[in-house]
């Protein structure tokens, strides 16, 4: 079960630290100042969770938590900058990371089902991870 809930905190991390990343990948391009703000405030949630992590990581190991390695990050840095090369509108720019966060939701919901017996402090960051990626959708929704 220990391996367990590190597989599902280390999932949740890497999530939490790619929507980071991808939230810094178009934020330059981002012309309006609401949507900055917006993305601003979904960065930090990113952020909590991937603090809350680490606070819980320590129970379960004396390692840190996965991230997201290089290759992936030149990867979602690449795809942001050919997919924004012609169109880096507000809708553009919502519709990306809502593909990426959708993701994030499937897997997430995946793990949700196949661990049940995972403690209880693994499954409330795994769920309230979850469910932030679900009001991000709705808030980036309103860009589109």
């Amino acid at each position: 079960m220990e391996n367990q809930n590190l597989n599902i905190l280390d999932e949740v991390n890497k999530g939490a630290t790619m929507g980071m990343d991808a939230i810094s990948f178009v934020y330059d391009k981002v012309k309006d100042d609401t949507f900055k703000e917006v993305l601003d405030i979904e960065y930090n949630k990113y952020k909590k969770i991937s603090n809350r992590v680490n606070d819980i990581y320590s129970n379960y190991s004396n390692k840190d938590p996965h991230e997201t390695n290089a290759m992936n990050k030149a990867m979602t840095w690449y795809g942001v900058q050919m997919k924004t090369m012609t169109d880096d509108s507000n809708s553009k720019l919502s519709e990306l990371l809502m593909q990426g966060t959708n993701m994030g939701i499937i897997e997430g919901r995946r793990l949700i089902n196949q661990n049940p017996n995972a403690s209880k402090d693994v499954k409330d960051v795994l769920n309230d991870f979850v469910v932030m990626q679900e009001d991000s959708v709705e808030t980036l929704k309103k860009y589109l």
